[in-house]
């Protein structure tokens, strides 16, 4: 995966890998020597737009060294392709695992770039058959080619949804059992979890994190130490885009990730946990 910049130098990334990653993760490159605290996850861990998301926020008020793991659009299918990611998440002293969409993810219908999540590399025969009439050579995306299906046919999108569901829960589990139950599964979104009907709100394919459920959550729990909720505030949800630090350009995909200030309120949250956990 390419480095992330941005032009202009109005915000410094530090791009760096660990081990034999071939992700680049969200700098400063932290020392692996122990002790340290661990934050995977995709954009919100990665902290787009942000100059401190919350590992770097927890960082300052735990006094511990925070490694973040974030990567630009991830699902855990990126993280499960890389050692290096298990091993500093099994030596860590707690490890944060942001809750991620389910749809950036290969499965039976189709298949997804293995660090690039939200990349879409080819249908499947099954989904072929599922939807004859669309021509999947146009599809550069996954949220593109979900736009398109769910527009085609709302009844049959929902097979893809229960496979989505499927896949998602089967890795994930996977997942911390291969990072270890140390672990605190981190909710940062505009809603709560629910088991609401994914398909309720005006825009439901730009939910996040997408098509995942509270009942999904909960089946997790006895895996983990716990699960963090951070919903933010209608008062952090009233600063816009206030303290983000981005181009013109990018100001439609500033508006969907979360704040400065909402990522204070998750590092909060984090650090209560945090401290209750490692007393």
């Amino acid at each position: 995966m390419k480095p992330e910049t941005l032009e202009g130098g109005a915000i410094s990334y530090a791009p760096c890998r660990y081990g034999s990653s071939k992700i680049f993760f969200r700098g400063p490159r932290r020392s692996l020597e122990r002790p340290y605290l661990t934050f995977v996850g995709g954009s919100q861990t990665y902290g787009k737009f942000i100059a401190k998301p919350f590992a770097n926020l927890v960082e300052e008020r735990e006094g511990t060294a925070c490694i973040n793991l974030g990567c630009l659009n991830a699902s855990v299918d990126a993280f499960l392709q890389e050692p290096a990611v298990g091993d500093i998440c099994r030596q860590s002293r707690l490890n944060v695992l942001q809750v991620m969409s389910a749809h950036n993810m290969s499965n039976r219908f189709y298949t997804v770039h293995p660090r690039r999540n939200d990349r879409f590399v080819g249908e499947s025969s099954v989904l072929r058959a599922l939807y004859p009439e669309v021509d999947f050579s146009e599809f550069c995306f996954v949220r593109h080619l979900l736009s398109t299906l769910y527009t085609q046919s709302p009844e049959r999108f929902e097979v893809l949804v229960v496979e989505l569901r499927s896949a998602w829960r089967a890795r994930m589990q996977h997942f911390i059992h291969c990072i270890g139950s140390h672990t605190y599964l981190l909710w940062f979104a505009e809603h709560l979890p629910t088991n609401a009907n994914w398909n309720d709100r005006a825009e439901p394919l730009r939910s996040e994190p997408l098509f995942v459920t509270r009942q999904m959550v909960d089946e997790l729990r006895p895996l983990v130490r716990g699960v963090v909720v951070v919903q933010p505030s209608q008062r952090a949800k009233a600063q816009g885009t206030r303290g983000m630090v981005f181009l013109g350009t990018d100001t439609a995909a500033a508006t969907e990730l979360l704040n400065p200030a909402a990522h204070d309120e998750a590092a909060q949250a984090l650090s209560l946990a945090i401290r209750a956990n490692l007393a």
